[in-house]
């Protein structure tokens, strides 16, 4: 027959999503650079940033939207199932080079700082305190493998049909990740030391400071995975949506393992530790 499926791909029909997408990306980029540079851009900046983004947010909302109207309609074969974890795979992969940036700069400016300009204060410069790695870090740090586990916990109850526990390791999950939020929000507000005083501070609020953002977006993710569990989605064999969300939430886990020895722990070694 004529125009007959007689493969296990899912053909997008044309959607006008994309080229939103990317408008509202350029908007939000130009509205960023105008708002950074009043003087010698156009006025009204922040108003042009905040109106790409809106249509950013809007895009995200209805792409993903038709992604789970698709999964429910059985357009997702074990095929694409694949392809869209190919897809997860390569996306946290670049997650990772971006954090490998961040320890490229931090350890460079630590291991190599004659190649800087003479700045008072390296890594850290004498008389400058740095955080108690063994105190809110430690607990920060703790809470994060808590939360890998419940995420597991709940990643398994699904396996097996368990649906309380599924809501159960969610709920657990997405309160630990509050929890590490708010702890670090503390942390910052009685920080010794200002953002951009030392390439150690600018290091450390950079590198500290993106996880966080990753670790809210984690958040959301397992939210929109908690209020579809409330709705009967996700099953036993089918349940990408939960699964890339997992996902991520490790790879936040093991970044902020990195961060923990790296910055706060070697990033620290041997500085006057601030008494707060």
């Amino acid at each position: 027959m004529a125009g007959a499926k007689n493969h296990d791909y899912h053909i997008l029909p044309p959607d006008i999503v994309p080229f939103l997408g990317s408008m509202s990306a350029l908007v939000m980029a130009f509205g960023g650079v105008a708002w950074l540079h009043p003087d010698s851009m156009p006025a009204h900046g922040g108003w042009i940033f905040f109106a790409g983004l809106a249509g950013v947010l809007y895009t995200m909302y209805s792409w993903w939207s038709k992604v789970i109207a698709e999964a429910h309609a059985g357009d997702h074969t074990p095929v694409v199932q694949l392809h869209l974890r190919y897809g997860m795979i390569l996306f946290i992969a670049s997650e990772v080079m971006f954090f490998v940036g961040w320890f490229w700069a931090f350890f460079d400016f630590s291991l190599f700082p004659s190649t800087l300009p003479p700045i008072d204060g390296l890594f850290p410069s004498k008389g400058v305190e740095v955080l108690n790695a063994f105190e809110l870090p430690l607990l920060n740090t703790l809470i994060l493998l808590c939360s890998g586990t419940t995420v597991t916990w709940a990643h398994h109850a699904l396996i097996h049909g368990d649906r309380e526990g599924l809501k159960k390791g969610l709920w657990a999950t997405i309160l630990l990740g509050a929890l590490f939020s708010c702890i670090q929000a503390y942390e910052y507000a009685h920080a010794p030391f200002e953002f951009g005083g030392t390439p150690y501070s600018s290091g450390f609020y950079m590198a500290t400071g993106f996880h966080g953002f990753h670790v809210l977006v984690g958040t959301i993710f397992l939210i929109v995975c908690l209020i579809r569990a409330y709705k009967g989605d996700f099953t036993p064999r089918q349940h990408f949506g939960f699964e890339a969300a997992a996902w991520y939430w490790h790879f936040v886990d093991v970044v902020w393992l990195f961060l923990f020895v790296a910055v706060y722990v070697w990033g620290g070694w041997g500085a006057p530790v601030h008494a707060g």
